[in-house]
């Protein structure tokens, strides 16, 4: 794995950190292939049973990693098309991969998560700030567009005028104004943002994997479905569920009157 990506797996956990914290976490080439082979890897390794995805330092992420653009300054328009296009359709796969994974994703943000740091943030499960966090989509800044899918979730999690207002403004925002959008599930105070996403995330990855997974497909599912369509993944998930082990044990704590001790499978 490149020096600006780690990954670590503990206690069901792997944790996932950008690390350029003297380039406030900017998505480099060597960190878009990491994020690729990590999420790869995480997707099938079923002793994961939640991923949290950070940055080093006093940031989250601060999008792209703009300084590398200059390069590119003095190319020919369609040399610059070309070579974007092509970077940005290999960010993809990773972001398929955290939609699709069957297991839930935490984004833990602390300080910039800006342009591809601020739709990597929306494009996982849950996200847990702290108080000092701040907001933006940047692009227009630069005069391009979002991409990482940013334009997809925006628009679900905030409404189409807000998100219009996001991305073509490009205005700065802080955690009150995420969390009262939905964009983000919990505030923390800084120095308490690491051991309260341990605590999210243990409680997650304690939790019936298969079940947060389902759970997790049905919801992005029906984003794009009929009722009809949802009614018929809804029986067959619950079927799906029901045939697992901690299905087993969820009935037995239930009836017992205790904890369930769920085993992910």
């Amino acid at each position: 794995m490149t020096d600006h990506l780690l990954v670590t797996k503990e206690n069901g956990i792997a944790t996932i950190t950008m690390n350029r914290p003297e380039a406030r976490n900017a998505l480099s080439l060597e960190m878009r292939e990491g994020l690729f082979l990590a999420v790869t890897d995480i997707e099938t390794d079923d002793s994961v049973r939640c991923v949290v995805i950070k940055g080093a330092g006093d940031h989250f992420m601060a999008g792209g990693d703009v300084k590398s653009f200059n390069d590119f300054v003095n190319k020919t328009p369609e040399e610059r098309r070309q070579n974007f296009e092509r970077r940005i359709h290999n960010l993809h796969p990773t972001m398929f991969t955290l939609q699709r994974m069957n297991k839930p994703v935490i984004a833990s943000v602390q300080g910039a998560a800006a342009g591809f740091g601020l739709s990597l943030m929306m494009a996982c499960d849950m996200v847990i700030a702290a108080e000092d966090a701040f907001f933006t989509l940047a692009y227009i800044g630069i005069a391009t567009t979002p991409d990482g899918s940013g334009t997809h979730s925006l628009p679900r999690i905030v409404g189409l005028k807000k998100a219009m207002e996001i991305a073509m403004l490009g205005d700065r925002f802080g955690t009150e104004a995420a969390r009262e959008m939905g964009m983000i599930n919990f505030v923390v105070p800084k120095d308490e943002l690491s051991a309260e996403t341990d605590k999210l995330a243990s409680r997650l990855a304690k939790g019936p994997t298969f079940a947060l997974g389902r759970t997790k497909a049905l919801l992005n599912a029906s984003l794009g479905n009929s009722m009809e369509s949802q009614l018929s993944l809804e029986a067959q998930s619950f079927a799906a569920c029901a045939a697992s082990d901690d299905w087993v044990e969820g009935v037995k704590a239930f009836k017992e009157k205790r904890k369930p001790e769920f085993k992910g499978k």
